[in-house]
């Protein structure tokens, strides 16, 4: 299948390429076994966002299936090409409180070591892997912005038009305006004309500034009323001078948390946990003592020196045969050892 009609993946999932990698070059994958050569080199040609399963790979690749496609997968992470990392998102538009992940499988056509994708995991290696476009934030999508500026000139031109010609919408009073002018509501007996709210608007949005809510600006000017006030205007400069909550330090960013995830199981844990991107029951269940291909046999060695995408060729009837004597002569002739016995009974008697 092409890699153009290969699916994509949902938003936050699917592959990632790594920077600095080697340039595009036929034999890129040479020093790995037919198989990983062959998926690597079907990988290599996705574009970022491509789906990266292995049963969405199996349904692209007519030789291997999906067990084959999950050890290719392991075996070009144990090689150094592919990682399945996890990241805490930055901005959260789920809500407060709910922690969410961005899942991608980062590739590189230039095998790297265990240490290169600690430092990348760190953050010591400059990337975009985990950029996300959001119209919701603001952010354009890659194509949208590509047609922004590639706009003819005589749009441009209309777009920036006299801007007498059309009424500019009317600006929106800031938040320590608006509660400020909220207070009559609240309170009669601090009701402020327009000019008062835009004399004091500059000391509540002091308040405002140091994470006071227009909730808890309102009770701490509404709090403890005397009976009659004759200035609200300025009664409340007096409260918002003399009552200006302490300016609190900014919280420190926390750099958002990634980690590495086993190629085969999915199982989270660090580099020191994942080495070569394979957790230990998955190195011990797949590889005991590293990649060990079988001996190549005649017709194997010819298809691996014709290239991976060789198909062997049948075997002939007088090899099948000569290949089943040699099984049968590696085992024991049972039926005849069980009948020995027998035989010599009946001799005797």
């Amino acid at each position: 299948m092409p890699a153009p009609a290969h699916p994509m993946a949902n938003p936050g999932y699917g592959k990632r390429s790594v920077p600095d990698q080697s340039p595009s070059r036929p034999g890129a994958f040479d020093h790995l076994p037919p198989r990983e050569r062959y998926v690597a080199a079907f990988i290599d040609r996705l574009p970022d966002g491509a789906a990266m399963d292995a049963k969405t790979l199996a349904k692209a690749l007519p030789l291997y299936g999906q067990q084959a496609v999950r050890s290719a997968l392991n075996e070009l992470s144990r090689a150094g090409h592919l990682r399945r990392v996890r990241r805490r998102a930055e901005g959260d538009a789920t809500g407060e409180g709910v922690t969410r992940w961005v899942f991608r499988t980062c590739w590189s056509r230039t095998a790297r070591d265990s240490e290169w994708w600690a430092r990348f995991l760190a953050g010591d290696v400059p990337s975009d892997v985990f950029a996300e476009t959001s119209v919701a934030s603001g952010g354009a999508p890659a194509s949208e912005a590509a047609t922004i500026a590639v706009q003819p000139k005589e749009a441009q031109q209309a777009d920036q038009a006299d801007p007498r010609q059309t009424p500019a919408p009317p600006q929106r009073p800031s938040a320590a305006y608006e509660t400020l002018a909220r207070l009559g509501h609240t309170e009669p007996r601090l009701a402020l004309s327009a000019a008062d709210c835009a004399a004091l608007e500059e000391r509540a949005s002091a308040w405002l500034a140091r994470g006071v809510t227009a909730d808890h600006l309102t009770r701490s000017l509404v709090a403890g009323l005397p009976e009659q006030v004759h200035s609200p205007r300025a009664f409340l400069q007096r409260r918002l001078r003399d009552k200006v909550p302490p300016e609190l330090p900014a919280p420190e960013k926390r750099a958002p948390r990634a980690m590495l995830e086993c190629t085969d199981c999915g199982v989270p844990g660090g580099p020191e946990a994942l080495p070569n991107g394979l957790c230990l029951v998955c190195r011990g269940s797949s590889h005991q003592a590293g990649f060990q291909p079988p001996p190549p046999t005649a017709h194997r060695a010819e298809a691996n020196a014709d290239g991976p995408h060789h198909h062997p060729r049948p075997l002939s009837a007088d090899e099948v045969r000569l290949q089943a004597a040699q099984i049968r002569s590696a085992f024991p002739n049972r039926r005849n050892a069980s009948k020995t016995p027998l035989t010599e009974l009946e001799h005797t008697a």
